[in-house]
């Protein structure tokens, strides 16, 4: 691995959003994806029909509106009748006939036909406590018996007859409110969330041993989460929950899988799978994004060396050099620094923005580039190109905007690389080399398009992978380009030969080490060292890693070694190709300064909750 100066910067303080919705496909078409929607700006109760076809929204005023989902965009339908009060959850019907729509002290069943009530039916409040206190249904799950499953301010899960209003069971399962609800695609198994962040799970069994009756029994409760739990997933083989504590938690029902495979492992998320942190290495520049304003931080520095482990003195601390606000109420998607530290871009949903910095001996200058081409759609993602004269823009349709910035603070459009297929998902990776001759871009399809910069046409496309890509980067010196999956498999592909590398070839024949594959969190940073290229930097959350491909690699086998403290080879033999060191966690970001020098970012995850606003109270015997 060789040694390093390790920049151990804690000066980001970043901390996840709660999570407020989570979607997981069902088994019907097989698909690996989950979408999570955080508490970084307001967002409304959305659900989609069981074909896909059509979408309700609950709105505060009391009423259910339609809409029509179309290839080209969502178009109003119509609107069921207004209630009085606020509409707080909504499921269809898996027929599609019928909507309950959950409300304040009661929830309706809507007729889909007429778009008229069918049955309004009343929930009772909390059994000790005021009786004026409302009642408010957070959460309901429509089964196809034409049972209601609904889960409310007063801690209880309820089962209701929807044809005849009646209340079928009754579970208090908290002193606390129940905030979530999800049902597994069998409707023999659902879990529900509660605001002191415990998960309980309710499966359908029959009443005797043999007997065809069938009742809903609590079975389980699981406590992975310290705070409200807003969200909840049900997969065939596992559940997903989510919350104000921002963890997002995959916790496998061990019936359901084998116990000895990798699937039953129990996952929990802390940070996004995406990067945060843009390097500018020259001038020893770090950007952080943060949902509603950027930081600007120069890097300290020292004038000591000493041995192996030991913790140098800082002759200059680091400095926050600006903080850049973000105007209106809109978040900041994506953001950017180019390598030599002058241009700043960020992009929200609607627009996109790029100011320019000059660093001064006793001041900082930053102004905003006033006139910035007009493009349709905004960028999902931005790139600058190693020289810092262009600037790239992956648009929410599958094209680039290529952008040329001259030293005068002046910013033109040049060129769009559009990609051969219709591809209407964002592109949300980018990659550039250095000689500026290649561009490549990965979309949420799947598919990575590599461009030539020179012709500004589409070169060729990589082969498609069943996994998405978390990171890829441009070899400086073969220009092979380098990708990491979610499945963490890595590959190299040739741009020139158009093909995967014979060292590729070769990895994916001898196959990645057990420990290598069975890690939690992707990569989601690659680079190189610059003066030896052949030693790729990777990191995850928990690990980064220098992989030396000059080494020739080797058969698997069982552990290895640790031949120094917290460093972790996982080939064998005098050539090891892979080292990992653990001695930093959890990641955010880990980039090369120079040859002999690293920048780590950490972010302890007891600093993030101790910024948390305080759980429910609870109290405990003997305090």
């Amino acid at each position: 691995m060789g040694e390093f100066q390790v920049h151990r910067a804690r000066l980001f303080a970043f901390v996840p959003s709660g999570v407020r919705c989570l979607a997981a496909p069902g088994a019907r078409p097989p698909r690996r994806r989950l979408a999570a929607a955080r508490l970084d700006g307001a967002v409304e109760l959305y659900d989609l029909q069981a074909n896909g076809a059509q979408e309700k929204v609950g709105c505060e005023d009391g009423s259910v509106k339609l809409f029509r989902v179309e290839s080209d965009g969502i178009e109003f339908e119509r609107q069921l009748d207004r209630q009085k009060e606020r509409i707080l959850s909504l499921s269809w019907h898996p027929s599609g006939t019928k909507i309950a729509a959950g409300s304040i002290d009661c929830f309706y069943i809507f007729d889909i036909v007429s778009g008229h009530t069918s049955q309004r039916i009343l929930v009772e409040g909390r059994l000790q406590g005021p009786s004026s206190q409302k009642c408010l249904v957070w959460g309901l799950a429509f089964l196809s018996d034409g049972t209601v499953v609904s889960v409310d301010s007063a801690g209880k899960v309820q089962f209701w007859d929807s044809a005849t209003g009646t209340l079928l069971s009754k579970h208090p399962i908290s002193k606390a409110a129940v905030l979530s609800v999800a049902v597994a695609e069998a409707e023999d198994s659902m879990v529900v969330g509660t605001s002191e962040g415990t998960v309980y799970q309710f499966q359908l069994l029959p009443v005797r041993l043999g007997s065809s009756e069938h009742q809903w029994v609590r079975t389980r409760p699981f406590r992975h989460h310290t705070h409200d739990v807003r969200t909840v997933a049900h997969t065939a083989t596992a559940f997903i929950s989510g919350g104000l504590d921002g963890q997002l938690v995959i916790r496998p029902l061990m019936e359901k899988v084998d116990s000895k495979t990798y699937d039953a492992a129990l996952r929990t998320i802390s940070f996004p799978h995406r990067c945060l942190v843009s390097c500018a290495r020259t001038a020893r520049l770090l950007l952080f994004q943060y949902p509603q304003h950027l930081e600007l931080w120069q890097l300290g520095t020292t004038n000591f060396s000493g041995r192996p482990g030991e913790v140098l003195p800082v002759s200059c601390p680091p400095q926050n050099l600006l903080q850049l606000k973000a105007k209106g109420p809109e978040h900041i998607r994506s953001s950017c620094l180019s390598p030599c530290g002058v241009w700043i871009a960020y992009s929200t949903a609607s627009r996109f923005c790029l100011h320019r910095v000059q660093l001064f001996s006793d001041h900082i200058s930053i102004n905003r580039v006033r006139k910035t081409p007009r493009l349709n759609g905004s960028a999902h993602h931005l790139l600058f190109s190693c020289d810092s004269t262009r600037l790239f823009l992956a648009s929410d349709r599958g094209c680039v905007h290529v952008l040329s910035l001259l030293q005068s603070g002046i910013c033109r459009h040049l060129y769009t690389l559009r990609p051969n297929s219709e591809m209407l998902e964002a592109v949300h990776q980018l990659a550039v080399s250095v000689d500026g001759r290649w561009l490549c871009a990965a979309g949420g399809d799947r598919e990575i398009c590599i461009y030539n910069l020179e012709n500004t046409k589409l070169h060729c496309t990589v082969p498609a992978y069943e996994c998405p890509v978390t990171a890829m980067a441009i070899h400086p010196l073969t220009n092979n380009l380098i990708i990491a999956h979610s499945d963490q498999q890595v590959f190299e592909f040739s741009i020139k030969e158009r093909s995967y590398t014979p060292w590729s070839r070769k990895l994916q024949q001898l196959g990645l080490h057990k420990d290598w594959l069975e890690r939690d969190t992707p990569i989601t940073h690659i680079a190189f060292r610059p003066r030896h290229p052949s030693h790729v930097l990777l990191h995850d959350t928990y690990m980064f890693c220098i992989l030396d491909m000059s080494l020739p690699l080797h058969e698997d086998s069982a552990a290895s070694k640790k031949p120094e403290p917290h460093v972790k080879t996982i080939q064998r033999g005098r050539g090891r190709a892979f080292k990992i060191c653990k001695k930093f966690q959890p990641l955010l970001f880990v980039d090369f300064l120079d040859d002999n020098s690293l920048v780590v970012m950490e972010r302890p995850l007891m600093d993030i909750k101790a910024q948390l606003p305080p759980p429910i109270y609870q109290k405990k015997f003997g305090t």
